[in-house]
């Protein structure tokens, strides 16, 4: 029961501690890289993560301003007003707008952002603010904060914003830019409306040189080509007819513009800019144009003004002319800029200060002062006095540029963000952080003030404070721990570095006690390492877990000295958590050899580990001594608490289930963390709100949002021992939070502190020894490290000496410790045998590494050659499948025997389906054509009824062979010569529609087909003669290789052969004579070569040993019979008595001798005769030879001649396709042209329609506002007019004077001008607050008039009191005047531009419209002026070409060859007709008085026939008149027409009568079948009627006996009925519509059979 009851008053206060618990914000610290700026003169503000940070430059006071709903969005400040302007990044976010230094919420503003502002600006002066919204709006909107007003918005989807800022001189203009554009915003105002108008500037190209302005939409009329066609836009050209038809340029044609990175006003409302090229541009607001502007040097460079740190030093001349010569050289890419008085200062990437002075398009510049960083602003504070300058990495200065001091560094930078913090022991005093970067920070705890910085220059992963000493473990991700000393926080040190391993350092844990520092790296290895100083930071062992380390915890038992580690794991194979829990004893401090294996491991029996595998995967767990675990939830936002068993083996692996899970507010995954006393857990996560909950009950104590999910929540979170402090930063924010509790209550405080001074008491002795250790240590570094080596190399070589029994192997472990015995092993011995393993380890790593680089690179080379050969094989394939395979007709040639004479046939693919579908199709509409267009001719033109006469009919037969000889130069080709059919082609001069130049182009296609067609045939029948005259020549050259062979002749046959032109499959097949390399042959293939060789030397040997041959060969010379092609060779021998002298010869040697010299004379004879006919023989195959082949070079000459003809009709019917294509495509584009202009004329006249509507709002707007000025007008005339009438019960004196006084008025407010100030922009007050402090300015006078003192003397008070009123009306009312006035002068200002747009609008219109006519007259001429080819012989141009050898045919004209050949006739005709005049002559003389009378005659006869004539004209002809008159058989034609009408109408009569009887019978039927219908229809109708009945009755008997079968079947039944009904309602319904057609078609018909009377022509 009493334990019942303190629980109770524990949870109690616990639940009181809930309600009173409260964590207050103590300091922030964090570096900004992006919007600082002045607040006022002396302070500064920037955002930083969830916070605004305002920043006292003399005193360093910060003051914070908390976003409550997270993360600072886009933010602004306005030193002039004293307010910041900041976002929050939220759904729909709001902007407020908050004062310095009260920091009271000075306004609200929702706007229409749905997911985030990207920018912010105040205006110079009076109260607005410019707001740009980043996806989906895109929207600039300016808003009167102070009222809270929306003034006007506008959306630009998709355009990206960087930078931001108004006119200083002029609040109604805006400049915006990006990294592309920079564009100008005007607002306009009427009356209460304010419009925002864009007007981009046109930025030079990225060489500086200006933009060519040239507008590619509209076409020029100065570019015509009367051949081509109209000259179109490259739009048109290129098919397109939208939006992007105005705006489309070729690539070659875009030059890409200046990136802009910078801009600034001027006092004279110009814009200076930077770009990315580093060019320096100004630009005209008013023109928009944009200028280059050249540096030009000052004459005394070297005396040029300079400003440096202290640590910098002076540069002597010579580096003065250096940095000259190099500034003259390279440009900087400004990316700052901040306007003065005496000139610009603009910095950038070169990180030096530049200040410019500008004069015309040149300017100076001298630098100012260098930071050695990229700067990214230049901000001046409101009285210009003080310079801010802000670098990439976050560092601010401070320079005053009046003053000339020295630049001050305001805040340092941070090369990263924090990655950690935690506070140093004792944890009251000093804290310390860690940038990813390695950034080593000491702050005081109590205000947050920056003590000192170290930078490691690595990246880091954990860090944690020692709590046995004051040093600091780091850890970074090559595998190394360093350890920092800050027993002097002014100045930290490295004194140690231990090389764990190559894998990076995750997580790094003290246990309470300071003795141990465990260490987490990757792929679940844990270092065990002393955390003592005065034991050199020695690694005690290390101990492998089976998957990654997620988290570490250590306890320590203050009684029994023992250490117990947790370790979270998510193995991936059981997605569950799993604890595995082991302990440090003292051992393995003390004796540290008998608690690690031969390669440094812990043993297992030393350090007892357990395992427990939990319910859920979890991210974070920690500890408490009571075997109570508390775990974050991996998936799901849950904490969950576990109490531990006790376990007799580690691998007993049942499952640990949850004690308790309460839900978490927060985005999982988190971490977990407990306070020193093990009172409180902290639970942070991605959304960056911390929550304190009460470690038994799990409650809610406190929560703080410090962080923000866009700033990807919290990182790390540390507790002070005396649980007063909180340290938390955050992971991509850059903002380190110190929170401190606010209680009410002190018990908690009190326990709290106890707890702090308890584990002080335990560990003030070792601080104070281990802080002496620290201090007497050296500092750490390279050379220190390298001679610590040495040494090491040295005493290792020692020990080996008298140790060589010590073994080194080379395992794939982590630092392999030999152990010797323990008399012997130091420390020292540790790091030789370490470095050893060290080498050996990299040595073989780097070996097999090596390997494994040949083996990939062989392989690499291998699949390289191999994918190499493939794609040439691939590609042959391709080739050979295109250019061979595909083709029907394969290309070779034909070679003359002896002439130099190259024919090749045309290689043809044969035509696809679609081709022949098209060609078919085409030919067929042709003769649809053909046919129709016979018909018409038949019908319209007039037959001739009289017979030609013969001179007639000659000269139609010379017509018909005039159009025979001048057909070919009409078509323009020859191609009806060679195999192509030209009758089935258009007209030329028919070409009109797009069909019909389509259906020609098929046409002519399937011309030069035939033509080719026709070429090949007769070519391959030259190539089989070819081949014939080769098998001929073969057949001669045998004979003659024997002649010679006989004749013993040197001479050489002549072999005529097909080459590889004429044979062109050679090409693909490889001879074994055209392989130039050793065959490779197998060792089976090369013995059965041996085989064979030895079988054939066999046979040829037993041959030769044949007795039979041997003596053939000697006698006959191998043959049995003597041939006379033998005779050449058969030779006498002489006798054997030859060889002795005649002298000696006897009578019978010397007869026998006789008898030899007759027949040698013989043979002789023979054998010359033989020879003689061998010659003959020879001669004549040879000149047979070369006829036979003299005569096929003939033929192929012939068939060279026939291809040069045929190329020239294929291009001329190529030349034709080409212009009907070229037409084609012209046609088209002008129709893509006219689309397109009828596509922006439709937007112009929607722009029309709204400006004009715009036009006609101001315009009534001025009208009645004008109306309400001449009101106010008037009625103030009337005042005035008024005033004696008012006061005219007093003397005159008093009147006039009173009057006076009436029209008497203060002098208006001077503006003061501060002729000492540095602002180049003046003090330039709002229009609306110029106008207060000017209304009450002159109040203020007015009151000073109302004073009784300047009444004037006899006056009576009420009367004075009175006329004050009425002055004071009257001032009133003519500053409301004043004020209407400036109003309408700006409406009628803002009407004007309504109607200057509208005017603009309407000459855009006309020229659309002008344009669009002249197009439509281009392409109605270009379809009425057609191009025509025409054949023409020499001869027949009669032109006159002077020097040029093309004459020029624009003003030539065409005439058939009969109109020249009837002028010849004529002119013959004349001359003879003068002769034979002139020979009449002669006879004439003779008969003048014949010949008068004759004349008289034909006077007479000529007034007759001129009396005929009028009464002709005056009688009226009829047109069965004409015909009377025109017709010879007048009478026979009027019967005729008669009998054929009457025969007509009898047809037609029989016709309608059959027709009419079908109908009837039709409509019979018909009425046949509705009345059978009908009749069903009724039995129908009689049968619904009692299944009604039926069904009825049913109804009541399912009702009665409730069955639900007889339900279902009568439901059926029910349907069916319904269904057939419905079915046979929509038959009649059919029926009755198939009737009322059938009638309707009966009455056509029956109209069609009434007779029809027409005249008809003849």
């Amino acid at each position: 029961m009493e334990s019942g009851e303190e629980n109770g008053e524990d949870n109690g206060r616990r639940c009181c501690l809930a309600r009173e618990a409260e964590l207050e914000m103590r300091w922030i610290q964090g570096f900004t890289n992006r919007n600082v700026g002045f607040v006022n003169n002396k302070t500064i503000c920037y955002p930083c993560g969830n916070y605004i940070l305002f920043v006292d430059i003399e005193t360093k006071k910060t003051t914070v301003l908390k976003c409550k709903n997270g993360h600072v969005g886009a933010f602004a400040v306005n030193g002039n007003s004293q307010v910041v302007a900041f976002s929050d990044q939220k759904l729909n976010p709001v902007i407020y707008i908050y004062t310095f230094p009260g920091l009271v919420k000075q306004s609200e503003i929702q706007g229409e952002a749905q997911l985030d502002y990207s920018l912010l600006a105040f205006s110079y002066m009076g109260p607005y603010l410019a707001t740009y919204s980043s996806v989906p709006e895109f929207a600039l909107s300016i808003w009167d904060w102070q009222e809270n007003i929306l003034l006007c918005s506008k959306s630009q989807p998709g355009v990206k914003v960087t930078s931001m800022s108004f006119n200083p001189m002029n609040w109604h203009q805006l400049c915006l830019s990006n990294e592309n554009s920079l564009t100008v915003w005007n607002i306009e105002r009427n009356d209460q409306e304010h419009h925002l108008m864009s007007k981009p500037v046109r930025l030079p190209a990225e060489d500086g040189s200006p933009m060519c302005e040239q507008d590619v939409f509209f076409s020029h009329p100065g570019i015509q080509d009367l051949y081509y066609g109209p000259v179109l836009p490259i739009s048109a050209i290129a098919g397109l007819a939208r939006d992007e038809a105005e705006t489309f340029r070729p690539k070659d044609d875009i030059q890409p513009s200046v990136h802009p990175t910078v801009h600034c006003w001027t006092a004279t409302s110009d814009l200076y800019m930077g770009c990315e090229e580093g060019h320096f541009l100004a630009i005209n607001a008013e023109t928009l144009k944009a200028s280059l502007l050249y540096y030009k040097p000052a004459q005394d460079a070297t005396e040029q003004r300079r400003t440096k740190f202290r640590s910098f030093p002076r540069l002597c001349d010579d580096s003065l002319k250096k940095e000259e010569d190099k500034r003259r050289t390279q440009k900087p890419v400004l990316l700052a800029m901040a306007y003065h008085k005496d000139g610009l200062y603009a910095a950038g990437s070169d990180g030096i200060v530049h200040f410019y002075q500008i004069k015309g398009t040149h300017y100076q510049m001298d630098d100012s002062f260098d930071v050695s960083e990229p700067i990214t602003s230049l901000v001046f504070s409101p009285d210009y006095n003080t310079l801010l300058v802000e670098t990439d990495k976050g560092s601010v200065y401070v320079y005053q540029p009046s003053q000339n001091e020295e630049v001050i560094k305001l805040l340092d930078a941070c090369n990263d963000h924090f990655l950690s913090a935690d506070f140093l022991t004792p944890g009251n005093k000093y804290c310390v952080s860690v940038a990813i970067s390695g950034e080593v920070h000491v702050w005081l705890l109590e205000d947050g003030t920056f003590i000192s910085k170290l930078c490691l220059n690595t990246q880091a992963t954990a860090m944690v404070c020692c709590p046995s000493s004051y040093s600091v473990a780091v850890g970074t991700k090559v595998g190394h721990v360093y350890f920092i000393d800050v027993t002097k926080a002014e100045t930290p040190r490295v004194v140690h570095r231990v090389l764990l391993s190559d894998l990076p350092v995750h997580h790094l844990q003290y246990d309470q006690s300071g003795q141990y520092l465990i260490t987490g790296a990757a792929e679940g290895h844990i270092f065990i390492l002393d955390a003592r100083p005065s034991k050199l930071f020695q690694v005690l062992g290390y101990l492998v877990l089976s998957s990654e380390v997620l988290g570490l915890s250590a306890i320590y038992d203050v009684e029994s000295e023992l250490v117990e580690v947790m370790a979270l794991l998510c193995p991936p194979d059981i997605k569950r958590a799993r604890l595995e829990i082991f302990c440090l004893p003292t051992a393995i401090t003390i004796d540290n050899d008998e608690c690690i294996d031969e390669r440094g491991m812990l043993k297992n029996s030393v350090i007892q580990k357990h395992q427990y595998d939990l319910d859920y995967p979890l991210s974070s767990a920690v500890r408490q001594k009571d075997d109570t675990v508390y775990g974050y939830c991996n998936h799901a936002p849950f904490i969950c608490k576990y109490h531990l068993a006790k376990k007799k083996t580690w691998k007993d692996v049942s499952v640990t289930l949850s004690e308790k899970k309460i839900p978490s507010n927060q985005f999982a995954p988190g971490f977990l963390h407990l306070s020193p006393n093990s009172q409180l857990l902290a639970s942070v996560a991605k959304d960056g709100v911390l929550f304190i909950h009460d470690a038994i009950t799990l409650e809610t104590v406190a929560q703080e949002h410090c962080h923000s999910y866009q700033g990807q929540g919290i990182g790390s979170l540390s507790f002070s021992l005396d649980g007063q402090f909180i340290l938390v930063n955050g992971v991509d924010d850059g903002t380190l939070v110190c929170l401190k509790w606010n209680r009410t209550g002190g018990d908690e405080m009190k326990e709290a502190t106890d707890y702090w001074r308890r584990i002080l008491a335990v560990l003030n002795n070792s601080i104070y020894n281990e802080n002496n250790v620290l201090k007497s240590m050296a500092e750490w570094n390279i050379a220190t490290e390298s001679l610590l080596e040495s040494s090491l190399e040295k005493e290792s070589q020692e020990v080996l000496q008298k140790k060589p029994s010590v073994e080194v192997t080379d395992e794939d472990s982590y630092h392999n410790l030999n152990i010797f015995s323990t008399d012997e092993m130091t420390w020292l011995n540790q790091k030789v045998q370490k470095a050893i393993k060290e080498e050996i380890k990299k040595f073989a790593d780097k070996r097999k590494e090596l390997k494994k680089g040949i083996k990939k690179l062989r392989k690499t080379v291998r699949k390289e050659i191999e994918m190499e050969n493939l794609a040439k094989c691939y590609l042959r394939d391709i080739i050979k499948k295109e250019c061979w395979d595909s083709m029907s007709i394969k290309g070779h040639a034909i070679k003359c025997f002896h002439a130099a004479y190259k024919v090749t046939n045309y290689p043809m693919k044969e035509r696809s389906k679609e081709e022949l579908e098209a060609l078919e199709r085409v030919l067929q509409l042709k003769k649809i054509e053909s046919a129709d267009l016979k018909i018409r001719k038949e019908i319209v033109e007039i037959q001739a009824q009289a017979i030609p006469s013969k001179e007639e009919g000659e000269k139609v037969e010379e017509e018909a062979v005039t159009d025979e000889s001048t057909s070919n130069s009409l078509i323009g080709s020859l191609s009806a010569q060679f195999g192509g059919d030209t009758s089935i082609l258009y007209h030329q001069m028919d070409l009109h529609t797009r069909e019909e130049k389509i259906n020609q182009i098929i046409l002519l296609q399937d011309i030069i087909y035939k033509v080719k067609t026709a070429f090949n045939k007769e070519f391959d029948t030259v190539a089989r003669q070819k081949e014939q005259e080769i098998a001929r020549v073969k057949e001669r050259n045998l004979r003659i290789q024997e002649i010679v062979e006989q004749l013993e002749l040197q001479e050489e046959v002549w072999e005529p052969a097909l080459t590889d032109d004429e044979i062109p499959e050679r090409a693909l097949t490889v001879e074994d004579s055209e392989i130039k390399v050793e065959k490779y042959l197998t060792p089976q293939q090369r013995a059965k070569a041996e085989m064979m060789a030895k079988i054939e030397m066999e046979r040829r040997l037993a041959a030769l040993n044949s007795a039979r041959q041997r003596a053939l060969y000697d006698m006959m010379g191998g043959v049995l019979e003597i041939k006379k092609e033998d005779i050449l060779k058969i030779e006498i021998p002489p006798p054997p008595f030859v060889s002795k002298p005649d002298t000696l010869w006897n009578e019978e040697e010397k007869k026998v001798f006789k008898e030899y010299e007759k027949k040698v004379k013989e043979l002789n004879e023979e054998r010359e005769k033989y020879r003689k006919t061998l010659e003959t023989e020879l001669k004549k195959l040879q000149t047979s030879i070369q006829e036979t082949t003299q005569t096929f070079d003939d033929t192929v000459s012939k068939l060279f001649e026939r291809k040069v003809k045929s190329e020239m009709v294929i291009y001329q019917e190529e030349l034709k396709i080409n212009n009907l294509l070229y037409s084609l495509l012209l046609d088209e584009e002008l129709s893509t042209r006219e689309a397109g202009l009828n596509h922006v004329l439709d937007k112009k006249r929607k722009e029309k329609l709204s400006t004009a509507g715009a036009v006609q709002i101001a315009r009534a707007q001025v009208d009645a506002y004008r109306e309400t000025y001449d009101n106010l007008a008037a009625e103030d005339k009337i005042l005035e007019r008024g005033f004696k009438k008012e006061f005219s019960d007093i003397s005159a004196h008093h009147i006039d004077h009173l009057f006076k006084l009436y029209k008497r008025r203060p002098r208006a407010q001077k503006i003061k001008m501060h002729l000492d100030t540095a602002n180049p922009y003046g003090d330039r007050p709002g229009s609306a607050r110029a106008y207060k402090e000017a209304l009450a300015h002159l109040m203020k006078a007015i009151d000073e008039m109302d004073d009784p003192e300047n009444m004037p003397e006899g006056l009576d008070l009420p009367v004075w009191e009175r006329f004050c009123l009425a002055r004071r009306t009257k001032v009133e009312s003519e500053q409301l005047v004043k004020r209407k006035a400036l109003t309408l002068a700006e409406m009628q200002a803002f009407l004007q531009k309504r109607m200057d747009d509208d005017e603009k609008i309407r000459m855009d219109i006309e020229k659309i419209l002008n344009e669009l006519n002249t197009l439509r007259e281009e392409k109605m001429r270009f379809q009425l002026d057609l191009t025509i080819q025409f054949l023409l012989k020499q001869g027949q141009v009669e032109l006159e070409s002077a020097a040029e050898l093309i004459p020029d045919y624009t003003d030539a004209i065409l005439l058939h060859k009969s109109v020249i050949e009837e002028l010849n006739c004529t002119i013959w005709a004349q001359g003879e007709k003068k002769i034979a005049s002139m020979v009449e002559s002669k006879d004439f003389s003779k008969g003048i008085f014949q010949l008068e009378w004759e004349h008289k005659k034909m006077k007479m006869l000529m007034e007759d026939l001129n009396q005929r004539a009028r009464d002709i004209q005056n009688l009226h002809v009829s047109r069965d008149r004409q015909l009377f008159l025109r017709i010879l058989n007048y009478d026979s034609r009027i019967t005729h027409q008669v009998s054929v009408m009457e025969q007509t109408l009898g047809v037609m009569d029989k016709l309608h009568k059959k027709k009419v009887k079908n109908r009837q019978k039709v409509f019979k039927d018909l009425e046949k079948r509705i009345s059978l219908k009908e009749q069903a229809n009724y039995k129908l109708s009689q049968e619904l009627q009692e299944m009604l009945v039926s069904v009825s009755e049913r109804r009541h008997i399912f009702e009665a006996a409730d069955t639900q079968l007889v339900s279902e079947k009568a439901a059926k039944e029910h349907y069916q009925d319904i269904v057939q009904r419905r079915q046979l309602v929509d038959l009649a319904k059919e029926q009755a519509q198939e009737i009322s057609v059938l009638q309707a078609e009966v009455e056509r018909l029956r109209m069609r059979t009434f007779p029809a009377l027409f005249e008809m022509e003849y």
